[in-house]
């Protein structure tokens, strides 16, 4: 049999691009989670009742970001911030940070 006669194997993606991609992602997450953290324990908790998900608009690229309380303590709210950019394979795996506001 010759070479150009077997089946040919997809190669597996390469993921060095998406870490490149997801690195892309940085500043977003940083901007939202400094927006995010600028909000009282009150206001957290009111406005996360249910998760948080919007897309946004950065240097001229659409982002999603999703936003959901993590823990609502007696001493603290733990708050949780993703973001991707819906490609695919890359975004089921989105950038996330966390933050604590102290009560």
């Amino acid at each position: 049999m010759r070479s150009s006669d077997q089946w040919s194997v997809a190669s597996k993606p390469d993921r060095s691009q998406d870490m490149k991609r997801r690195e892309q992602w940085r500043p977003v997450l940083d901007a939202e989670v400094k927006r995010w953290s600028a909000k009282s324990c009150a206001e957290l908790v009111a406005e996360l009742r249910d998760v948080e998900a919007y897309q946004i608009d950065f240097e001229g690229k659409r982002y999603t970001v999703e936003v959901q309380l993590l823990e609502n303590t007696d001493k603290y709210v733990h708050v949780g911030v993703d973001v991707d950019d819906g490609s695919i394979p890359a975004s089921f795996r989105p950038l996330s940070s966390s933050f604590i506001r102290e009560k």
